[in-house]
């Protein structure tokens, strides 16, 4: 024997650095997998990134998710320095500079599916516009699920049905809102809107207010849910499609695209709307919160939309007792 056998002060197992290196490894391989998978699966889009795999048409604007839009969805007026109407303004003015030579000037708002934010979109662009000093017809083209007018607070006993029937004169049912902006709601619900708004009577009305006013914008129905929208676009100087992130799929902006191709409507460019300000697919605003002095010093409480301001008034008022 040269030398007795002694046991070894290292444990042989478990090896904490082995251990730790593989455990790295392995979670960058799974971390890796889960990605792909879910890339592979979740059809859905998310962010721009998503949109230019689906089309070479240009994003001519990008606008954040509010969760107060749907009770408020006006942000031009109920907070015009916010960073989301910010948004509106960088859009009205990549749409009002696309074709400087042949400047298009009646405007169809769409998008693939309900839900997308075309309304919400086409009423803040609209009064962007009339920010500039030009005069906008914004028309509801929506006639199975119109929603414009409510969110504007504007009545809709008579508009576009019945001009193009033949039962009103134009000029007795657009609505004066802020100055330079007037409405055309879509009035009373026909039993055949395609047929309706693919009547000559209707691109006729169409032609008097282009006329007329400076712009004319369209907030038409989804393309894939009926083909009012696909009829529209070819009225008009060029289509805006609104891209709602993580509502639409993919192949759902694929197929509405192709809708208006088919047609042979043009898409001035897509507007990606509700993206995400958190997480791994969240927009951030390049020129963050860049509010007057004036307003940040005596920044109170959120102002009323012109909508509420309108309820309020019409609202009664309690009398006060006399002692």
């Amino acid at each position: 024997m040269v030398q007795p056998a002694t046991p070894s002060e290292d444990p042989a197992s478990p090896d904490p650095l082995r251990n730790m290196a593989l455990a790295l490894v392995l979670g960058l391989l799974l971390g890796l997998g889960l990605a792909v998978l879910r890339d592979l699966l979740d059809r859905r889009v998310r962010g721009e990134a998503d949109i230019a795999r689906v089309t070479e048409e240009p994003t001519i604007g990008a606008i954040a998710f509010d969760k107060d839009a749907p009770a408020h969805p006006l942000v031009i007026e109920i907070d015009p320095h916010s960073p989301r109407a910010e948004s509106f303004r960088a859009l009205r003015t990549n749409l009002l500079y696309l074709d400087p030579d042949d400047q298009p000037t009646t405007f169809l708002i769409t998008s693939s599916v309900p839900g997308e934010g075309k309304s919400t979109t086409a009423a803040n662009l609209a009064l962007t516009i009339a920010e500039t000093g030009s005069t906008v017809c914004l028309i509801e083209g929506d006639l199975r699920r119109p929603r414009l007018l409510d969110y504007m607070g504007l009545e809709n006993a008579a508009g576009v049905t019945d001009v193009v029937v033949g039962r009103v004169e134009l000029a007795d049912v657009l609505q004066p809102y802020v100055e330079g902006l007037y409405v055309l709601g879509c009035g009373p619900i026909p039993p055949n809107p395609s047929e309706l708004l693919g009547s000559d009577a209707m691109r006729r009305m169409l032609e008097r207010l282009s006329a007329e006013f400076d712009y004319v914008l369209i907030d038409g129905p989804p393309l894939l849910a009926v083909t009012d929208g696909a009829i529209l676009s070819t009225m008009t100087d060029g289509a805006l499609v609104v891209v709602g992130a993580n509502v639409v799929r993919r192949d759902e902006l694929e197929r509405a695209l192709g809708t208006l191709e088919r047609v042979g409507g043009k898409v001035l460019g897509l507007v990606a709307n509700r993206l995400a300000t958190k997480g791994p697919d969240a927009y951030q605003y390049s020129y963050g919160n860049y509010r007057p002095d004036t307003e940040i010093e005596g920044r109170g409480r959120r102002p009323r939309s012109r909508k509420a301001r309108r309820q309020k008034q019409t609202q009664p008022q309690t009398p006060v007792a006399q002692g």
